[in-house]
């Protein structure tokens, strides 16, 4: 065969063979996904834009686990993660809190300290609880610190930064009333941050609330991330937002009545 006809069947069916490998590849992940997992499939339609209240009942009605699996809420954003005023962050207390048993380390001296004990908080102290983190501590869920500690514990930017744990004052972490944040925090406070991809995910509760509980808790989770849209986000904020358990398929939910209210 001529090499100039060879070049042209090899360039006509090239097209078509990338085509069925893909199909291949999505066929090998459906048969690899457990059973659970495509009962739990069957039990949304992918293509429907959800209500809340409905996302949350067809969520509840997918098989359950032997473990209470966390809810979450995931939202992609209209907003430019790489522009440092088109960032996300905030907190948002839920009505019936998160389920989780939350870990607090405060780092604070005198008064301070002891309020914070008196809150619940597990670990309490200044540079001894530096000098911990430093060695690798790592047995707490949420950071608070006053503002004098702060010079400090800025100090380790490096540990507590790549797990979202450094106090910040945007998030009520930075603060003299430490048995406030302590209360808040372990009621049920969650934070959220955009990351750099534009997404935010939040946990609204675990499987075994009833769906009005996560139905209050996920409202009060979209509207304060709406309400935290940047003064210089254009256009659509909220492009997408999917409702999901720790081993469910994605359910998405529409955003419109919300948007509507902000």
């Amino acid at each position: 065969m001529h090499p100039a006809h060879r070049w042209e069947r090899d360039k006509q069916t090239q097209p078509q063979e990338g085509k069925n490998t893909r199909q291949h590849c999505k066929k090998h992940m459906a048969q690899q996904r457990s059973k659970r997992y495509r009962a739990s499939a069957e039990k949304r339609d992918d293509k429907k834009v959800y209500p809340l209240a409905e996302a949350i009942a067809a969520l509840k009605a997918m098989p359950p686990t032997k473990f209470d699996q966390t809810v979450t809420l995931a939202f992609r954003l209209g907003v430019d993660p790489k522009q440092s005023d088109q960032m996300v962050r905030g907190t948002c207390p839920l009505p019936h809190g998160s389920g989780k048993q939350v870990r607090v380390l405060v780092f604070a001296e005198g008064a301070a300290a002891e309020a914070a004990r008196a809150a619940g908080a597990e670990f309490v102290g200044y540079k001894d609880m530096i000098d911990k983190c430093v060695g690798g501590f790592q047995d707490f869920d949420v950071a608070v610190a006053t503002p004098g500690a702060m010079a400090e514990v800025r100090k380790l930017g490096k540990v507590l930064g790549p797990r979202g744990l450094m106090p910040n004052p945007k998030t009520g972490t930075v603060t003299e009333d430490t048995a406030k944040a302590v209360r808040e925090v372990k009621a049920g406070r969650v934070e959220f941050k955009l990351d750099k991809n534009a997404n935010i995910a939040v946990p609204v509760g675990k499987f075994s609330f009833d769906v009005q509980k996560l139905v209050e808790n996920g409202s009060a989770v979209i509207d304060a991330v709406i309400k935290a849209r940047p003064a210089t986000a254009k256009g659509r904020f909220v492009d997408n937002i999917t409702l999901s358990a720790t081993m469910t398929p994605g359910v998405t939910v529409d955003a419109a009545q919300f948007l509507k209210l902000a």
